[in-house]
């Protein structure tokens, strides 16, 4: 028998900018087939339950091995995430990661990202990418499909807390949506990383007449009417970014791609959506009630809220099912909606792939090859 030839493509970051891992409006587009794909369960991801976020290798607090890694708070942790996603799509691919904040005193991102392409029946490499664009950028692209289908039409202002990287890419996706965005502002904890993303504001959305630093998350959320939490955070709920509902503008859109709190009593009143009711179904079982806190995204509080009868499962809302006609986003334009990110492997190989089809278009890249016939075959 003859056995096949495997190449694969190496794409560093710099060829995932030529291969326009940066186009956010196209990001956005690829990132709704992505929604519309697990409304209807054509997907799958890790776990038994074919839903799972990834698996996490996480540290000891002590340890008698002196070159093991230790759990200093710092967010030392590997991840792999595979996912295969139908659709046009059509791809098995895996994320895989290590993160450690102290990278930041070597120069360093937090987390260092690749992506691995294969093919979905034999399994064979199609690309290994840098991903920490592809990943910020899908990040950041499903708040622009959140605000298409869930943010005002008039909407004018738009609220950042976080002046990071995801507070940079859901803003571009935001701002890509929502083209009457006339003033944005921005929450931090330092005076350095607000002037940065101030003057990165005035740079690249020179139709914007005013960009604002406020100091409370009452003056951030205040007549906004996108918000978006890009924030960091940790497991401890008391340390999040509390939101009075008082303080809203009627109409208004929150997007929690990070932490932040509300009062149940006050949230059963908005109307709740996530990205995939399934996601969290899972965190539910793998972070035993009450789920929020050991996950910090909003959208494990809903399902703590529905645990508590707070509201019902039909409550809990899947943007898919908005897309797809199922449901409405809004019933009227004074709801205030809460839409919940979660993040899923599933975004990464649709926006990998996008990107590997552009460098094979473009011939960008580098070509590897696994072997000229297997050794063991």
């Amino acid at each position: 028998m003859e056995y096949p030839r495997i190449d694969f493509l190496y794409l560093s970051e710099q060829d995932m900018i030529k291969a326009g891992v940066k186009d956010m409006p196209r990001c956005i587009e690829t990132m709704e087939e992505v929604v519309k794909c697990l409304s209807m369960g054509d997907y799958v991801m890790g776990g038994e339950n074919h839903n799972s976020h990834g698996s996490q290798v996480s540290f000891p607090k002590e340890s008698p091995f002196p070159n093991m890694p230790l759990d200093e708070g710092d967010d030392r942790r590997f991840m792999a995430m595979p996912a295969y996603i139908g659709g046009s799509i059509d791809l098995m691919g895996m994320k895989w990661y290590g993160s450690n904040t102290a990278n930041k005193q070597k120069g360093l991102p937090r987390s260092i990202l690749t992506l691995m392409l294969n093919d979905k029946d034999t399994g064979a490499p199609l690309a290994l990418m840098s991903a920490n664009l592809l990943s910020a950028y899908r990040t950041g692209a499903i708040p622009g499909v959140g605000a298409k289908y869930l943010a005002r039409k008039d909407a004018k202002i738009c609220s950042i807390c976080g002046p990071g990287v995801m507070g940079k890419t859901s803003l571009a996706a935001i701002m890509a949506i929502c083209k009457d965005i006339i003033k944005i502002k921005v929450k931090g904890r330092g005076k350095a990383s607000l002037d940065k993303f101030i003057n990165y504001v005035k740079k690249e959305y020179p139709q914007v007449s005013e960009v604002e630093a406020v100091d409370s998350v009452e003056e951030l959320v205040k007549d906004a009417d996108v918000i978006s939490f890009a924030n960091s955070g940790n497991t401890d709920p008391s340390t999040y970014p509390f939101v009075k509902k008082e303080w809203l503008k009627k109409g208004a859109l929150i997007i929690g791609l990070s932490c932040f709190d509300m009062d149940s009593d006050e949230m059963k009143d908005c109307r709740l959506v996530v990205d995939n009711t399934m996601l969290y179904e899972a965190w539910a079982e793998e972070f035993p009630y009450p789920s929020f806190g050991a996950n910090n995204i909003i959208g494990s509080k809903f399902t703590d809220m529905i645990h508590d009868d707070l509201i019902s499962k039909d409550e809990m809302i899947d943007l898919g099912d908005i897309i797809r006609g199922k449901c409405p986003g809004r019933i009227n334009e004074d709801d205030i909606v809460i839409f919940s990110v979660g993040g899923m492997p599933v975004e990464d190989v649709a926006w990998g792939k996008q990107c590997y089809e552009k460098a094979i278009e473009l011939g960008i890249g580098t070509k590897l090859n696994l072997w000229e016939k297997p050794d063991l075959a």
